[in-house]
């Protein structure tokens, strides 16, 4: 029978006891051993069924076992040690307390999916991880952000196999009230809301649930509320699911009624009102809007509101291709803005201009969420440094006029939350080493170069780590292997060949990701034959084990999933092959440290950073990889390889497949298991062990969720909160009226003629040339203007390269046809082809960059032909 309402029973702890509930709801155990251990010593048998979930797991033991814990010295004493370091950890001053004056009150940091923690799964890939161990990673350094996303009632999709291996979806139903969360509730007890206005009338209500993540607390709003009608109970009921506006909902209420959630929860808690505001991926980018709104209300007007939100919006993209970006039909989002639904006071048209793909090739009836970000932040980065050259390049067309180098879009390169990543063995090994506080200090907070004390570690024990890593993941593979095998039909007397599946002294390599068609999951069977004899080799074999999702609507990827799926399941190699289904963080931190090799090949440059290499390398595990995304940026051969690359323009995709995996072929053939079955006189495969050294040492600080936050915070949250506290609302205005006066008069500059102190065209090196150059300013003055002088060496087509520039000064005042003269040294300092140019860039005190407004003037040709501008 089914039962006709559902409750959720929470027992009732005795006093003793009580301190539990708090550690259950801190998802700080979700990285913290210790917490950890605590929970499984309540009961170690349903702690391992409750999949690690401390609330599952309270929610399920008797209260005979709560009665004598209750009784259990020891175990109090644990427990209060364990919340004692809790209370210290919340409280306590930590990285961030330590650094000036200047920083942010508080950030709030908006994204469309977090993965905390296989207990709450509200992610589905790098995106939702890498927000989580954001999180994490401020909470350690004492970071005061707020994270702000949805409470999808059916997470992401749980993924199982078909007999014949076709991917299989389902949604289980997620009940908030056995997730590690709790509601937002109003004074009189009410749960806290956010509304949003829809068109016809209609509105769009939403609870917030908090999880708290250490220091830092996570709004998540859920829609499935019965004041709802049922279309809009069902707005956050999958990530990534639904048609258009289904996913204009969602953004609409992650943006804009995240505002609302962040304004109500510092309304109830006295948390210091966001100075920044940190859109990760554009999904949430109506959150500008939002504030554009709150602004208006205070009596600024359109485009002094948006001045004083850029000023404090941080905005990271994610994606290297277009076709990652969403897009809306202008018409749709039209509809849900304005007089008749949501933000009435601002014109539509305004908000649809944000979107707008104004530049050669864009689609003019589409709105675009990326676009829109970088309009409304100042600020902007790509993930990696590749990705930052591929971000400049993919949205130039939004600065005419600027080479893609100097677009304002940085980069950061991803880190990952080594707590929750590493091997507790991996964290054992180092405290053993230098101490268990100075471990956790160089795997949270980071800052140093090198990892030096790992030198110090015998070969041996590095090597038996390995091994012991190594087996776990061996029977975790097999164990998962048997339960899939049982959901694709098969009876336990078919399956006894599991039991020899993988080896623990076999060279094991790792490959998981979500499976979109760039990531090349089936590279590896492009030569089957050469597989099979890697896989089978009778001296130096290697194992793979294989996991990842396809969009449950990418009909491609799951033919690449059945296609591995298959070959895995031939009986001569399925005990070297496997793939796993459902991957997720509870596979994946057994997957990581139990591989020695992981390998990436995806399509150069359309990995935006990849950061499974990096929670891999933490680990001692190898990278074996195409340089794209972080390996493009600290690759060394002394602790990995590099697929070579066939990126050549006139390369086609399937001849480009076939010359790189036969790179990959020889790669693995020739120089990878060699060096892992190369052993010494001790038995040991010392180049082995000191590559996974140098991987430690080198690579180890570099890849840490820690270093990536200290760099948000110095180089985008410091300087981001700075020009919130200077664009005040009449500064707002000023910057406001200013750019409109630029923008229409910027017609009348010119660069009307360029002259140096050298006619030759060579000159030695050291030469400091004089410049003068005449300029037309129209209605502008001088101080509304930089010139400048660019220079740097040239390539064949004399296109300026590493260039430098240097402004030049305005000599007396404009001459009789309201001419001005600029002048100024250009000194040589570079051998070889070298050349240079002028332009005028708008110039304000208020300004990020010199290329915000997009706005240039060069020379014209006549009057370069006349100016020597090559020097050879």
């Amino acid at each position: 029978m089914k039962a006709i309402r559902r409750f959720t029973v929470r027992p009732v702890l005795p006093e003793p006891l009580r301190p539990l509930s708090d550690l259950a709801r801190n998802l700080r155990w979700s990285w913290h051993a210790e917490t950890r251990d605590l929970f499984q010593s309540v009961d170690p048998e349903r702690w391992a069924s409750s999949d690690g979930d401390p609330v599952r797991l309270l929610g399920s033991v008797s209260p005979d076992r709560l009665a004598e814990l209750a009784e259990d010295r020891r175990f109090l004493r644990r427990l209060t040690a364990a919340a004692d370091d809790l209370a210290d950890y919340v409280s306590g001053d930590r990285w961030y307390q330590s650094q000036s004056a200047d920083l942010p009150a508080a950030i709030a940091y908006f994204s469309p999916e977090f993965g905390i923690t296989a207990a709450l799964p509200q992610y589905s890939g790098g995106l939702g991880i890498l927000a989580g161990d954001h999180l994490k990673a401020a909470s350690d350094l004492g970071v005061p952000l707020i994270g702000v996303g949805l409470l999808y009632r059916h997470g992401y999709f749980r993924q199982s196999l078909s007999r014949d291996g076709w991917q299989q979806e389902h949604y289980p139903v997620l009940d908030p009230n056995e997730l590690p969360v709790a509601l937002l509730k109003e004074p009189d007890g009410t749960p806290a809301q956010v509304s949003l206005a829809l068109p016809a009338g209609r509105s769009l209500h939403a609870r917030i649930w908090l999880a708290q993540v250490g220091r830092v607390p996570l709004l998540l709003l859920d829609s499935d509320v019965e004041e709802n009608d049922l279309g809009e109970r069902g707005v956050t009921d999958r990530l990534y699911g639904g048609g258009s506006e289904h996913r204009l909902l969602q953004e609409m209420l992650l943006g804009i009624g995240g505002v609302r959630a962040v304004r109500t929860y510092c309304r109830l808690t006295g948390h210091a009102a966001p100075e920044v505001f940190h859109t990760n991926e554009g999904h949430a980018g109506f959150l500008g809007l939002e504030r554009i709104a709150e602004l208006a209300d205070q009596g600024l007007d359109f485009d002094a509101a948006l001045e004083a939100v850029r000023a404090g919006t941080v905005f990271t993209t994610h994606t290297p291709v277009p076709a990652g970006i969403d897009r809306f039909d202008r018409e749709l989002v039209a509809r849900h803005f304005g007089p008749d639904a949501e933000l009435p006071r601002i014109d539509v048209e305004r908000i649809l201009q944000l979107g707008m793909e104004t530049y050669p090739g864009g689609e003019p009836n589409l709105f675009n969420m990326a676009v829109m970000g970088l309009r409304l932040g100042q600020r902007a980065n790509g993930v990696s440094l590749l990705h930052g050259n591929v971000s400049r390049e993919m949205f130039s067309g939004l600065w005419p006029g600027f080479d893609p180098d100097e677009v304002p879009i940085t980069s950061v390169t991803n880190g990952v939350h080594a707590p929750t990543w590493v091997a507790p063995e991996v964290f054992r090994l180092g405290a053993r080493q230098i101490g268990a506080q100075r471990t956790e200090d160089a795997f949270t907070v980071g800052g140093s170069e090198r990892w030096d004390a790992v030198a110090d570690i015998p070969d041996q024990d590095i090597w038996e780590l390995r091994r012991v890593l190594r087996e776990q993941l061996v029977m975790e593979v097999r164990e998962r292997l048997r339960a899939s095998w049982r959901q694709r039909g098969a009876g336990s007397a078919e399956l006894g060949w599991i039991d020899g599946v993988l080896d623990p002294d076999v060279l094991t390599i790792g490959f998981a990701r979500r499976v979109p068609s760039y990531k090349r999951l089936t590279l590896m069977l492009r030569d089957r034959d050469r597989l099979l004899d890697l896989l089978l080799h009778p001296e130096r074999p290697v194992q793979i084990v294989v996991a990842g999702k396809a969009h449950p609507a990418d009909d491609g990827g799951k033919r690449l999933i059945q296609d591995l799926v298959r070959f895995a399941d031939d009986p001569r190699v399925r005990h070297r092959i496997v793939f796993l289904p459902d991957y997720g963080m509870a596979m994946a931190q057994k997957l990581y440290p139990g591989c020695d090799i992981w390998l990436n090949n995806p399509l150069r440059p359309l990995e935006a950073c990849g950061t499974s290499g990096m929670k891999a390398a933490l680990n001692g595990c190898l990278n074996l990889s195409v340089l794209d995304g972080w390996w493009d940026e600290w690759f060394q051969p002394d602790f990995g390889w590099a697929i070579p690359t066939a990126d050549g323009s006139g390369t086609d995709p399937d001849r480009r497949d076939e010359i790189e995996a036969a790179a990959l072929y020889d790669l693995l053939e020739q120089r990878v298991t060699p060096r892992f079955y190369e052993r010494d006189q001790h038995g040991l495969p010392g180049r082995w062990i000191e590559m996974v050294r140098q991987t430690l040492t080198l690579l180890g600080p570099k890849v840490l969720a820690g270093r990536m936050v200290r760099e948000y915070v110095e180089r985008l949250y410091t300087p981001a909160a700075q020009a919130h506290r200077a664009m005040d609302a009449d500064a707002a205005r000023e910057l406001a009226d200013w750019k409109a006066r630029v923008r229409g008069a910027w017609h009348g500059v010119s660069v009307d003629h360029v002259e140096t102190s050298v006619a030759a065209t060579t000159a030695e090196l050291g030469t400091t040339l004089s410049l003068r150059v005449r300029v037309g300013l129209g209605e502008l003055a001088p101080d509304d203007v930089e010139v400048q002088a660019v220079s740097g060496r040239v390539d064949s087509e004399d296109r300026i390269t590493d260039a430098a520039t240097v402004p030049l000064k305005p000599v007396n005042g404009p001459d009789l046809d309201g001419r001005w003269v600029y002048e100024g040294p250009l000194s040589l300092d570079r051998t070889g082809p070298y050349g240079y140019t002028v332009r005028i860039l708008p110039a304000h005190r208020l300004l990020a960059s010199g290329a915000e407004l997009g706005l240039v003037t060069a020379p014209s040709e006549d009057v370069v032909e006349g100016a020597g501008v090559l020097l050879r």
